[in-house]
């Protein structure tokens, strides 16, 4: 447990900024039921009632959840990706739309913009996806495009755009996740997963060293696009 004892002054905002800490350096993971409010109030040497506030607080930005009856569970890890949560939820369109409008304008600025160790972080995320490809690690698998993903928008060097998509990065693994489907080979070489049949990562990689930016942008869109009318063709 990080948490320290709070100041007497600030005491929920010093409480909220102590919980998002802990959720955001993984003390908690997404999923899990964090202490009561009992054992945060003891821990932090506040009342109940600081801790039930700032929970509350923290609820309504999209990191935890309060389930009546049954605790408070950690939802988000920032409060982007939370709001985010709120807008799609479960919709895979909303998420893969998303998806579509940020990491076309990405592909077309890490084609001019990346370094060399940009490219070497790029190449070794997607041998190891496709690592995990290969093994059936589905979850695993659906982390590592996530980080390769996340990797390609940082190769633009437009900071404001890399906030703004790590806060998507819990969204893009859930999507891919959903879309993923180790069980059955046979459909691997129309879809973006199975990456040493379809080569769409190779290829937007590809594009992305020899700095064509039109090319990238795309390959982007091809993969992005048939995901969305695979899935949604209506």
């Amino acid at each position: 447990m990080p948490l320290v004892s709070a100041r007497r002054t600030g005491l929920v905002d010093q409480v909220i900024e102590q919980l998002r800490d802990a959720v955001r350096q993984g003390e908690w993971a997404i999923g899990e039921r964090i202490p009561t409010e009992s054992e945060l109030a003891s821990a932090l040497g506040v009342g109940r009632n600081t801790v039930r506030e700032a929970v509350r607080a923290l609820a309504h930005s999209g990191l935890l959840e309060v389930r009546q009856g049954d605790g408070t569970y950690v939802k988000a890890t920032n409060e982007v990706s939370g709001a985010l949560r709120r807008l799609c939820g479960s919709r895979l369109l909303e998420a893969l739309q998303v998806r579509r409008a940020l990491e076309v304008e990405a592909a077309r600025l890490a084609a001019t913009e990346r370094t060399q160790d940009d490219l070497d972080t790029l190449t070794r995320l997607l041998d190891e996806r496709d690592e995990l490809w290969a093994r059936g690690k589905k979850d695993a698998y659906a982390r590592r495009d996530a980080e390769f993903h996340l990797a390609l928008v940082e190769a633009g060097h437009n900071n404001l755009l890399s906030e703004f998509y790590r806060g998507l990065t819990e969204l893009v693994t859930a999507s891919v996740a959903t879309t993923s489907d180790t069980s059955d080979a046979s459909d691997a070489p129309d879809t973006e997963i199975c990456p040493r049949e379809s080569g769409k990562h190779r290829d937007l990689l590809a594009a992305i060293a020899d700095g064509d930016p039109e090319r990238a942008v795309r390959c982007t869109q091809d993969f992005l696009n048939a995901l969305i009318a695979r899935h949604h063709p209506g």
